[in-house]
């Protein structure tokens, strides 16, 4: 990954500019950056980011040049002081949401309503299982689950990591690396297993996940951090409880406008609210986004990360 100057043209029909404050980093942009996920080359990386629009291109009518807007579902390239996108896929933030906030909210925070609200809809009483519960979609994942009456069950790779997601919405919290966490699930629930688990982790924790689930339960595997799940034999989950299993995207949930404005209100409402509360823990300069994706990939990160340009 290189800085480089380039020049940039005035908005097309239906894009706005905009002069970025903060941008988020993601799990997704090292898949991007690895080729796990293809691209074509040469390309920017990042898909979200705030700002301010510095000028509409023909046709929009909805923004103006001095609106705050946020996006958080690309297109690819928020790895930038500016840029042009489709005005059709940015929201505006109010002010009582910080660029900060509103830098680090969008693709997780997205993610997570799709996850809570629409793959699988959250219910009062019920208790889940939440992988990776002190990264940043997990440390959001768990206060929305809280906030809709769930108890919540996280893992975490350390003991450092406990107190975090403790704080953040977790009743129980499971050390990954020194614990059983299926047999600490099923203690916690009686035997019973869980309804459904989120699995942002992939290959590493697929069987352990599937071994929490109770009967015709449901593996939300959506992240790939170990790497991608491959090889599965569908009989087990036949053999294991008529289990199923869903690998969503969030572009498959917010396509259309509507369901990206829709998905981007609920957010912004329950930011608002309190109730979930956005955790900036690490800022890096725009040019030193290489120790950014080291840091990252290294699991050193907790909550939010954002890159400042």
């Amino acid at each position: 990954m290189q800085l480089v100057a380039v020049d940039l043209a005035r908005p097309e029909p239906g894009e706005v500019r905009i002069k970025q404050a903060a941008i988020g980093l993601n799990y997704i942009d090292t898949y991007h950056r690895s080729g796990l996920y293809p691209m074509k080359l040469p390309s920017g990386l990042g898909q979200e980011a705030v700002g301010i629009i510095e000028e509409v291109g023909q046709g929009v009518t909805s923004l103006k040049v001095g609106d705050r807007v946020a996006y958080g579902n690309g297109p690819i390239g928020a790895y930038a002081q500016a840029r042009n996108i489709p005005a059709a896929r940015v929201v505006k933030i109010p002010a009582s949401i910080s660029n900060e906030t509103a830098a680090g909210m969008m693709l997780k925070g997205m993610t997570v309503r799709y996850l809570l609200r629409a793959t699988y809809k959250v219910k009062a009483g019920e208790t889940i299982l939440l992988h990776a519960a002190a990264g940043g979609i997990g440390l959001i994942a768990s206060q929305w689950a809280k906030a809709l009456g769930a108890t919540v069950i996280g893992t975490v790779g350390s003991d450092a990591k406990m107190e975090i997601a403790k704080s953040h919405g977790c009743t129980h919290v499971i050390n990954s690396s020194t614990e059983n966490v299926a047999a600490r699930v099923k203690e916690i629930t009686d035997g019973k297993g869980v309804p459904v688990v989120y699995d942002g982790v992939g290959q590493a924790t697929f069987m352990t996940s599937l071994d929490c689930l109770s009967l015709r339960g449901l593996l939300v595997s959506f992240g790939n951090a170990s790497g991608p799940v491959v090889g599965v034999e569908l009989g087990i989950l036949a053999s294991k409880g008529s289990l199923y299993v869903t690998r969503p995207t969030l572009g498959s949930y917010i396509g259309t406008e509507a369901e990206m404005q829709e998905t981007a209100s609920d957010l912004i409402d329950v930011v608002q609210s309190g109730k979930v509360k956005i955790p900036v823990n690490q800022r890096y300069a725009l040019a030193d986004v290489v120790q950014a994706h080291r840091d990252l990939s290294g699991r050193k990160t907790t909550g939010t990360t954002i890159l400042i340009p």
